[in-house]
């Protein structure tokens, strides 16, 4: 694997007494974690622990996860294990409080999910994408991790920066020069270049500018990278510090850990080097606004959305009962502690998706979305649910028309993998529609014999 001479310098520069063994790391194979759905009913048995993340695992090998259902339906996420030690930091600074959240460099959704699971069920998750295409993978991880309490948004952080004081957090997971990735990613290691980095610090401060005013005085910026140079890591956690008057704030690490501190600064930052942490590389550190903190949810809204009939079915399509709001076309529900604050980023940014898609309105025909199916908030008792094998369930996850016996012959019932929705169906007389996204079906035609089962279910 090749290294620019220059990279191999600052490495050397940064770590002389481990140079070697981290540039020797970096040649070696990537190792495979994933973090399960704490809401969602799958568990790990005979894995190796992400020592920082309850719901972290390491895998033996890399399976076909392609092939594995639970992969489909949001039980668990593929996510590198450094990535996870956001989990560690929400859990020290949000404390169990209700809080606005925001994952401003968002796609494809690892931090979000592991916040939405760190975080009450009673916080808004904002979480932003600049990238439309990439915004909708993230809109897609989130719709199968199943909860209610996201937003997703497809903006600048020039315009979030204009909702002023409304974040207790905000996590900029930010477009860095991906030295970190070298050792799975060769792309990476193809474009690195000194100015690559140049460009990349000039952005990542720019982003600051942009979000600094979002966020509401005494809450937190949780700034991380996946590159190792300092330029991009301590240069601008000072810039932090001297232009925003930020304080640095120590999180709990232990030594077992294998987590490296700053490089020639003293603000408490967090290392994960590949020769010692078992991950790939990143760089946080979390730093404190100045001003008084107040944790409070916004509590009133002039909204002035125009409000269209709502068709009685849609009532009890999840439980327990939230509000359902309906813009003439798509109906949507939203939690009822949650409504004001949603209602203030949806008259403020462009929003691609919030709460739960419960149903689209064509005609006299209500349908429901994918994203209904798949909702921890699902009424399980309003719908016809039915059982099929793992060879029906590949197929119905490629979009293919399958059987499935629909004893109460509804026009719309879900089609399950071990008790587990996987999405919808639709009767049309002696036959059913697969309704699965389109986007979202299996391409590969190579079904394994056995199941790809990686996780338990507590079904």
């Amino acid at each position: 694997k090749y290294m620019q001479q220059d990279f191999i310098k600052e490495i050397h520069s940064s770590f002389p007494e481990r140079a070697e063994k981290i540039l020797e790391s970096i040649l070696s194979e990537p190792v495979t974690s994933i973090r399960i759905n704490s809401r969602k009913p799958a568990k790990a048995s005979g894995l190796e622990k992400v020592k920082w993340c309850d719901n972290g695992f390491y895998l033996k090998e890399r399976p076909q996860f392609t092939f594995d259902a639970k992969f489909h339906t949001g039980q668990y996420y593929v996510q590198d294990a450094s990535s996870m030690f956001i989990c560690q930091v929400l859990k020290e600074l949000a404390l169990g409080k209700d809080i606005c959240y925001l994952d401003l460099c968002a796609a494809p959704g690892g931090k979000t999910t592991a916040a939405i699971d760190c975080l009450t069920g009673n916080s808004l998750i904002v979480a932003n994408e600049i990238d439309y295409s990439r915004a909708q993978i993230l809109r897609e991880n989130i719709i199968k991790w199943g909860t209610p309490n996201c937003m997703v948004l497809n903006d600048t952080p020039k315009k979030i920066g204009k909702i002023k004081n409304f974040f207790d957090i905000i996590a900029t997971d930010m477009p860095c020069s991906g030295e970190g990735m070298f050792r799975k990613d060769a792309f990476a290691r193809e474009q690195w270049t000194p100015e690559l980095v140049e460009e990349c610090a000039e952005r990542q401060k720019n982003i600051i500018d942009d979000i600094w005013g979002a966020l509401k005085p005494g809450g937190y910026i949780i700034y991380s990278t996946c590159t190792f140079n300092r330029k991009e890591n301590e240069e601008i956690i000072q810039y932090l510090i001297e232009e925003y008057d930020a304080t640095p704030i120590e999180i709990e690490t232990k030594e077992s850990w294998g987590i490296d501190p700053a490089v020639n600064s003293n603000a408490p930052c967090y290392r994960f080097m590949p020769d010692k942490a078992n991950g790939e590389g990143l760089f946080m550190a979390v730093l404190k606004k100045p001003g008084d903190y107040n944790p409070a949810l916004p509590k009133s809204l002039k909204d002035k959305a125009k409000n269209f009939p709502i068709p009685k079915e849609c009532y009890d399509m999840t439980t327990p009962m939230m509000k359902i709001t309906s813009d003439g076309t798509n109906i949507n529900a939203i939690p009822n502690s949650l409504f004001t604050p949603m209602k203030h980023i949806l008259n403020l940014a462009n929003v691609i998706y919030f709460g739960i898609e419960l149903a689209t309105i064509k005609g006299k025909d209500i349908i429901p979305q994918h994203a209904l199916s798949q909702s921890i908030n699902l009424n399980r008792q309003k719908f016809e649910l039915v059982n099929v094998d793992y060879q029906q369930a590949i197929a119905y996850l490629r979009g293919e028309a399958i059987t499935a016996d629909n004893p109460g012959k509804s026009k719309h019932f879900i089609v399950c993998y071990e008790n587990t929705p996987l999405g919808w169906m639709k009767s049309i007389g002696n036959r059913a529609n697969n309704l699965y996204p389109k986007e979202w079906r299996i391409r590969s035609m190579n079904t394994p014999a056995e199941p790809q089962d990686i996780l338990k279910c507590n079904n």
